[in-house]
């Protein structure tokens, strides 16, 4: 049987054809990569099926393709849609709240199927995060390309001078750097570009390991990009055209620079050197091909900034007549204008502030236009083993001049330049090579990785047949304080005939202690007990916890060295007694409530590369457990074993600490006297805010939870 592959893009327009490059800040290289991969996987024999997921999108403003729940892409590579969020295009920093619906979604698709996924593999932190949770139910291998890190932006936005604060509004950058994290610990191989990118900007991870990382440049499409073209004529004459109502003189090389209007591309800067430069405006035109737009006021807030600073250096330095940016483009255009401007003996310019790899430099090069770029990440790979350029430091206004000015100046270096980049492009960077790669390094890390042991349907963990729906109580909050208890007993009561009800109790407390409280309620017997904060789970009358849940939570697990690594934080946090401890969590009372002590914590845990997470509830109570551990897990493993649909799971959250509960395909119901932190969650489609002050009956009465089907 051949290989079958799931890869994960979630931001950004993606599609088979004519992509929207530069429309937006979402939609770079990372999804012509994406695309570009999965297209050549599917060429190769040793592929039977490559799926890549990403968004859904019903929106007017964009195209309605991206409303196609599965496009085909070839006989055997397919685009399949989620819908998740709100049905309009959305920037991907929108989109951390909605994530976990997309996982519960991609299982249930999964499980359904005969044969599972040889591996996953993520693109970017938010299908990081998601492809960490269906790693970790199914057991699937999970490969991981970051594209670019949080923790690197964060460094790079500080370093400009952007208050911390407005980095979070902006970019939900602690979000990023939780995903990132979270993904480093369950990634059976990191892929990066660059060796660089490994040793300066994974290695501050807290949960990296060197062990998992494999080097595999991305390719070119040498069909596309090449410097031979017996229609040079017809290419010279479209692109004349496109750039004549710019420019006074087209016969000028020209500085060319393809990018996302973003402020990581650092354009401004580039249009700032040549501005200052008269040399640079004797020789050069100034080519600057940002994306395509209709209305730029119609543009994000990042790209109508980047816009605004073009058009005013434009004007401050009086440039008109000797820089074009046109409005459009096409992107079968743009081998063209490489050609375009290597015909004219021109320079490619990258002036990025930070660039992982840089997939136009390499096209640039197949089509023999030598580079001047920035000195950072992915550009000295490529300047190394094709030696067309030069390196230069682009925060310094004065080297990316001098560079630009020297590169320019010699034209027997030039034709070497551009030589060296059609040579070494063809040798090293081909997309056949790319995709040889990385299916041999596939198949010798991954690919013989086993899945879950156990199957779905399982039932023999379970005394008591599982019934369609599985009511979740928080024994600790919600049944220690409802006052309708009576109400629900009766309720409950009478549906038990139908068996099709049965109840789950969700407590963190240890099994005895638990059914020993629970006696006092005289509510049904519970079907399921999950003790401990989610590490320990019980069926019915059974003494001994699910021994495959256990299994699965336990990875890097040292109970020993948690306490170690938080013992000096004695000012904010003391053990809670014995009693309330367990063999998977570490239980804290907080000497003074405040959330800041999550991150706090968290910190440390991953800098001691700890697989573990804290957990706060009610303000006061703080629960360290295995990473892969938590109530809400621990549910989505009993759907698995029971093949029981998400949707039949009703959750009655407590007041406070509840939010790992509430997101995804389960429905919730949040008590009328709710902890403010729960009001965030109200867009979540599968959550019922009540207004009764024991709302939780009113919740069951929205869900139609009595109610046969």
């Amino acid at each position: 049987m051949g290989l079958r592959l799931l890869h994960l893009n979630l931001h950004g327009l993606i599609r088979s054809h004519d992509l929207e490059l530069g429309r937006d800040s979402d939609t770079g290289g990372q999804t012509l990569y994406v695309l570009e991969l999965v297209k050549g996987l599917a060429e190769r024999p040793e592929v039977e099926k490559v799926e890549l997921v990403t968004r859904l999108i019903v929106d007017r403003r964009v195209s309605s393709d991206y409303a196609m729940p599965v496009e085909k892409i070839s006989s055997c590579a397919e685009i399949i849609r989620f819908p998740f969020g709100p049905k309009r295009y959305i920037r991907k920093e929108l989109l951390w709240p909605y994530l976990d619906d997309l996982a519960d979604q991609i299982v249930q698709k999964l499980k359904k199927e005969n044969r599972f996924p040889d591996w996953i593999h993520a693109h970017y932190a938010d299908a990081g995060y998601v492809g960490s949770l269906v790693s970790r139910r199914l057991g699937l291998p999970l490969v991981f390309t970051g594209h670019s890190l949080g923790r690197e932006k964060l460094r790079r936005l500080l370093g400009a001078g952007i208050d911390h604060d407005q980095i979070e509004q902006n970019y939900s950058i602690s979000k990023r750097i939780d995903a990132e994290e979270m993904v480093l610990a369950h990634s059976n191989l990191l892929i990066t570009s660059t060796k660089q990118e490994s040793i300066e900007q994974y290695a501050r991870y807290g949960r990296f390991s060197s062990k998992n990382v494999e080097i595999i440049p991305p390719g070119v499409d040498l069909n596309r990009f090449h410097s031979l073209n017996s229609n040079l004529a017809e290419e010279e004459k479209e692109l004349n055209k496109l750039f004549k109502p710019f420019l006074r003189d087209l016969s000028l090389s020209p500085l060319l620079a393809i990018s996302r209007a973003v402020r990581r591309k650092n354009i401004p800067a580039l249009i700032e050197t040549y501005g200052r430069s008269s040399i640079l405006q004797q020789r050069h035109n100034l080519i600057l091909i940002l994306g395509c737009r209709e209305d730029s006021r119609q543009l994000d807030k990042q790209q109508r900034e980047v816009f605004q600073q073009v058009f005013e250096l434009v004007d401050k330095y009086n440039l008109y007549g000797k820089v074009a940016y046109p409005k459009q483009h096409k992107r079968e255009q743009i081998p063209s204008i490489y050609r375009w401007a290597a015909n004219r003996k021109g320079l490619f310019v990258n002036p990025a502030l930070t660039e992982p790899f840089g997939l136009t430099l390499l096209e640039a090069a197949a089509c023999g236009l030598p580079m001047v770029t920035t000195d950072d990440g992915g550009p000295r790979d490529i300047l190394s083993r094709c030696e067309n350029g030069l390196l230069v430091d682009v925060t310094d206004l004065e080297a990316l001049r001098d560079g630009l000015e020297t590169a320019g100046s010699n034209p027997s270096l030039w034709k070497t330049w551009s030589n060296n980049g059609v040579e070494g492009v063809s040798r090293h960077f081909s997309w056949d090579a790319h995709v040889c790669n990385y299916i041999a390094l596939m198949q010798k890390r991954v690919k013989f990785l086993a899945p879950r042991s156990w199957t779905f349907g399982n039932k023999k963990k379970t005394s008591i047949p599982i019934g369609q729906k599985l009511l979740c109580f928080d024994l600790d909050n919600y049944l220690e304080h409802s006052k309708s208890l009576s109400i629900l007993r009766k309720k409950l009561k009478e549906n038990s005939l139908k068996s099709d009800i049965q109840l789950g109790i969700l407590t963190g407390r240890s099994i005895e202690a638990a059914r020993y409280r629970y006696k006092d309620i005289h509510l049904p017997k519970p079907a399921v007990w999950i003790c401990q904060a989610g590490t320990e789970i019980y069926y019915a009358d059974e003494n001994k916890s699910d021994i495959f849940w256990q299994d699965s939570i336990t990875v890097g697990w040292n109970r020993e060295r948690v306490e170690k690594v938080l013992f000096d934080l004695q000012d904010y946090l003391e053990l809670q007694t014995i009693e309330h401890q367990g063999p998977f969590k570490v239980s804290y009372l907080l000497k003074e409530p405040s959330d800041a002590i999550l991150p706090l914590v968290r910190k440390r845990l991953r800098q001691s590369g700890l697989q573990a997470a804290p957990h706060l509830k009610c303000h006061w109570y703080l629960d360290v457990v295995p990473l892969r551990a938590s109530r809400a897990e621990a549910i989505r493993f009993l759907t698995l074993r029971w093949n029981l649909s998400l949707e039949k799971v009703f959750v009655v959250a407590s007041q406070q600490g509840d939010a790992e509960l509430i997101r995804g395909l389960t429905a919730s119901i949040i008590p009328f006297d709710h902890d403010s932190t729960l009001d965030g969650l109200r867009s979540q489609q599968r959550v019922f805010f009540s207004d009764a002050k024991d709302g939780v009956l009113d919740g069951l009465k929205h869900f139609q939870f009595f109610k046969s089907h």
